[in-house]
C-alpha cells in the first residue's frame, strides 16, 4: 500500500521495534510483547514481521527482524513493512542503522502499478526518524516511481508519441524546455541512424531534447535509449524474447527518473536530456541486415544485426550531445543480454575511462544501496566489430564480450565530453523484493543522484 513519509509521529502512532536475531528484550519492547514473540516463535529473523496485540483486540505495534550489518541485509528491506503493516500511523521505536535508506525502502516498497486495475485505497503514514527529511525521501521516490511507471506501461500506450508526452509532462512540472526533431526532419537535421531504426513504425521516430537550468551552469547531459518496443527488426526475436520488450525504453525511463530528481532538488546545473524515441518494427521499409548507415558523426556502420539497434540510435544522440562538450555525460540503455549473462538482472554494469568518476560511482552506489559494477572499456577489442565494407559493424562476429563491445562502439561517438559513463541496465525486477514488486525498476539513478549532489550542490 502507498506509504506517506511524515515529519513526526502522532499520539496514535504505533511503534515498529527493530529486532536483531534473538529473543526480543522485554525492557525494550515490553513484557507482554516479549512473551507474545516467544509464543509465536519470533526470534528476530531478518525480514520477519510480527504484529503485537494490545488490549481489547487492538494493535500495540510490530516487531521487525533486522541484521545490524549490511552483509546479507539491505537497508531497503524495510520496504516489506509497506506490504505487511495494517493501514494507519506508524513510527520506529528506535532509529534503524541507516534511517534515511530505511525510510526510502519503506516508501519504495509501497509502490504498485495500478494504471489498468483498481489499486489499494489504504495508506500508511510513517513518521521519519530524527534527521530524515520526508520531502527528500519523497523526491527520490518520485523519480523511481516515474521510471517504474514508464517501463511498466505496455508499448500500446508507451510508443514514441507517449514517450514524448511523458517528457513534456515532466518538463511542464519543472518549467524545462523541450524541442523535438521528428520523422523526415531527422534526415534533414542529420540523424540518419535514428531515422533508419524507427522508420518502419506507425509512429514516427524522433529525437527529444529537454533542457533545464541556467545556461552558464556546468553542463550535465543524460542520454537514454528510448526504443518503445523491440521486435528485433528483420532479425526478429523469438516470441519468448519479445515478451518484455516494452522495457526496451528503460534507459529513457531511467534518465527521466534521474532528471526528475535533479530538477526537484534544484541542482546548479544546465541539465540536458536527449532521448532517441523509436520503435524497432517490421515493414517494407525496415532497415536490413547488410545495410550501411552513415552516422551523424560521419562514421559508416554496417548493420550486422538489426536487433542491435539501440547502439545505433544512441550513437547519433551521443554525437549530438558531444558537440556541446558537456562537463558530465551519462547514457543509460537496456543494451545487451550479455550484461545480464555476466552480472544478472540486479547488478548493472557501467563503463568509463574516467578513474575518478568510476571511484565516485562505486562509492555512491554502495552508500545508497544502489548496486552497480564497473566493467572494462578494453581497447584491444575495438577490432572485434570491424567491417569489410564500412568503417565499423554494429556487432562483433564471434559473440564474445557483447556488453564490452557495445560500450566500445558507443565510445567512438564521444570525444569532446569531459567525463562520460555508459550504464547497461536491465530495467526490470524479475522477482519480488522488499522494496520493489516484479516489474519495471530504476537502476543506478539513486547512486547517480548522489554523484550529482556532491558535484553540483543546490
Amino acid at each position: 500500500m502507498p506509504v506517506i513519509p511524515v515529519p513526526k509521529k502522532s499520539k496514535k502512532s504505533l511503534p515498529v521495534h527493530c529486532i536483531s536475531r534473538g529473543s526480543p528484550d522485554a525492557g525494550a519492547v515490553g513484557a507482554d510483547a516479549a512473551k507474545w514473540a516467544k509464543s509465536a516463535g519470533f526470534a528476530g529473523e531478518a525480514g520477519k514481521i510480527l504484529l503485537v496485540p494490545g488490549g481489547g483486540g487492538s494493535l500495540a505495534g510490530a516487531l521487525f527482524g533486522v541484521i545490524e550489518k549490511r552483509s546479507g541485509f539491505s537497508p531497503l528491506a524495510f520496504g516489506k513493512l509497506a506490504r505487511s503493516l495494517p493501514e494507519g500511523e506508524w513510527h520506529f521505536a528506535g532509529d534503524p542503522a541507516e534511517p534515511d535508506l530505511a525510510m526510502l525502502g519503506l516508501v519504495l516498497g509501497g509502490y504498485s502499478f495500478d494504471r489498468y486495475r483498481k489499486g489499494e485505497a489504504r495508506t500508511l503514514r510513517f513518521a521519519c526518524p530524527k534527521g530524515v527529511n520526508p520531502a527528500e525521501v519523497a523526491r527520490v521516490a518520485e523519480g523511481v516511481f516515474l521510471t517504474r511507471d514508464l517501463i511498466n506501461t505496455p508499448a500500446s500506450d508507451m510508443g514514441p508519441d507517449s514517450i514524448e508526452k511523458a517528457v513534456r509532462k515532466l518538463a511542464g512540472v519543472h518549467k524545462a524546455e523541450v524541442a523535438v526533431i521528428k520523422g523526415e526532419a531527422l534526415l534533414q537535421k542529420n540523424f540518419p541512424m535514428i531515422h533508419a531504426v524507427g522508420r518502419a513504425s506507425a509512429e514516427a521516430p524522433r529525437l527529444i531534447d529537454m533542457r533545464w537550468g541556467p545556461k552558464n551552469a556546468p553542463k550535465l547531459t543524460l542520454v537514454g535509449k528510448g526504443v518503445a518496443f523491440d521486435t528485433g527488426g528483420l532479425d526478429i526475436k523469438p516470441a519468448s524474447s519479445m515478451l518484455l520488450m516494452k522495457k526496451d525504453m528503460g534507459g529513457a525511463a531511467n534518465v527521466l527518473g534521474l532528471a526528475s530528481m535533479v530538477m526537484a532538488a534544484k541542482r546548479k546545473v544546465r541539465l540536458r536530456v536527449l532521448i532517441p524515441a523509436v520503435e524497432n518494427a517490421i515493414s517494407g521499409n525496415a532497415f536490413r541486415p547488410g545495410d550501411v548507415l552513415t552516422s551523424r558523426k560521419g562514421i559508416t556502420v554496417e548493420v550486422g544485426n538489426t536487433d542491435a539497434e539501440g547502439r545505433l540510435v544512441l550513437a547519433d544522440a551521443l554525437t549530438y550531445a558531444d558537440e556541446e562538450a558537456p562537463d558530465l555525460m551519462i547514457d543509460m540503455a537496456t543494451l545487451t543480454g550479455a550484461a545480464r549473462v555476466a552480472l544478472g538482472p540486479d547488478l548493472p554494469p557501467f563503463f568509463t575511462d574516467d578513474e575518478a568518476l568510476a571511484s565516485a560511482i562505486s562509492a555512491a552506489a554502495d552508500d545508497r544501496a544502489d548496486p552497480v559494477w564497473r566493467m572494462p572499456l578494453w581497447s584491444p577489442y575495438d577490432s572485434r566489430y570491424a567491417s569489410k565494407v564500412a568503417d565499423i559493424n554494429n556487432v562483433n562476429s564471434d559473440g564474445f564480450a557483447g556488453a564490452v563491445i557495445a560500450a566500445l562502439f558507443l565510445r567512438r561517438f564521444v570525444e569532446k565530453t569531459k567525463s562520460w559513463a555508459h550504464f547497461d541496465v536491465f530495467g526490470w525486477s524479475p522477482i519480488e523484493r522488499p522494496h520493489c514488486p516484479v516489474g519495471g525498476e530504476a537502476q543506478a539513478i539513486r547512486a547517480l543522484d548522489e554523484i550529482i549532489r556532491l558535484r553540483y550542490p543546490s
